[in-house]
């Protein structure tokens, strides 16, 4: 823990759906972008950089709402690994929004989507990890909203998942 904020955030969900359904909403870019909020323009391949347009999550309308001031938006990653069913995991800057604002010689974070099977259910880990590299200045404030980022995002991903099983 680097100045009072954690280096990392984890959350954890079981999700009732086979393990290929879980892993192609969280790995394929369309399905990912239906979900997270975000479009991207083609698909998510390891070590390449891609970079898509924020736009409303389709699965809930209350969060589809608050991402609104956000439409239009680059949205920048660099998708590290893809192990079929097991990991998908991206690099990016966190809570980079605002448009003034060079993030491009920043540390990023590291975030990871893993599964495991559980019986006829699926537990997808999110973590992010690696804040203490966040420049002092934006790094707890980039925790609070990421914090808070993640734990909707994990509400959508079940949501969009459960409803499409």
């Amino acid at each position: 823990m680097s100045a009072g904020v954690p280096d990392r955030i984890e959350k954890q969900i079981m999700l009732r759906a086979p393990l290929s359904r879980v892993w192609r909403a969280v790995s394929d870019s369309r399905e990912f972008g239906s979900w997270f909020g975000v479009t991207f323009d083609g698909p998510f391949k390891a070590g390449e950089k891609i970079v898509g347009l924020m736009t409303p999550t389709t699965v809930d309308a209350g969060v589809a709402e608050m991402q609104k001031p956000y439409e239009g938006m680059r949205f920048e990653i660099t998708v590290e690994r893809i192990e079929p069913e097991t990991l998908f995991s991206f690099r990016w800057h966190p809570a980079a929004i605002d448009p003034q604002v060079d993030y491009s010689s920043e540390p990023t974070t590291l975030v990871e989507f893993r599964l495991e099977p559980v019986g006829d259910q699926v537990r997808l880990t999110i973590l992010e990890s690696g804040f203490d590299q966040v420049p002092l200045a934006r790094r707890a404030e980039a925790f609070k909203m990421n914090e808070g980022g993640w734990a909707a995002q994990s509400m959508l991903v079940q949501k969009y998942i459960e409803k499409a099983s």
